[in-house]
């Protein structure tokens, strides 16, 4: 049997400028076979993803620092450090927001892997700590974004589809 065991080092990894936020593929699926990937998430104050949904995979968060409020169908909660959150497979509608005044960062585990291709898709490379303002969202930028989450499997809502 073959040594498989890696040492990812700090800051390893594609850094992605993501709506705001950095995210750093540090395991992709290419190097899993597709079993499952990791995402260290760093989210600025008031940052995080709007509702949406992926049936096809198991979302798991790790609150390393920060603030988060998940919103769910049925209700929220507010996860900090040291919490973990499953969204199990099923494609259950949810989004977060760092509601902290600092920087957030969670560490996100899928599974299978996907969600980080879909990332890396949509995202702008970017070097360690660095952060680009969250582009502006017109029509066309939503088009785009919403014909690249389906072709990954997800679905995104309008924003305030879980206020509701």
């Amino acid at each position: 049997m073959t040594n498989n065991i890696r040492h990812i080092r700090n800051n390893e990894g594609t850094h992605l400028s993501i709506a705001g936020a950095t995210y750093r593929i540090v395991i992709p699926g290419s190097q899993t076979n597709n079993e499952f990937a990791m995402i260290d998430m760093l989210i600025p104050p008031g940052g995080g993803p709007g509702p949406h949904a992926h049936a096809s995979f198991q979302e798991s968060f790790y609150v390393v620092d920060g603030e988060i409020e998940f919103k769910m169908e049925g209700g929220k909660t507010i996860a900090r450090k040291g919490d973990v959150i499953t969204i199990p497979k099923g494609g259950a509608i949810h989004g977060f927001k760092n509601i902290s005044t600092h920087m957030a960062q969670l560490f996100c585990t899928v599974v299978p892997a996907g969600l980080d291709a879909f990332f890396e898709e949509i995202g702008t490379p970017v070097r360690a700590g660095e952060f680009l303002p969250a582009p502006p969202l017109d029509e066309s930028t939503i088009n785009r974004l919403m014909t690249t989450a389906r072709k990954y499997g997800q679905e995104i809502y309008p924003p305030d589809y879980l206020d509701k």
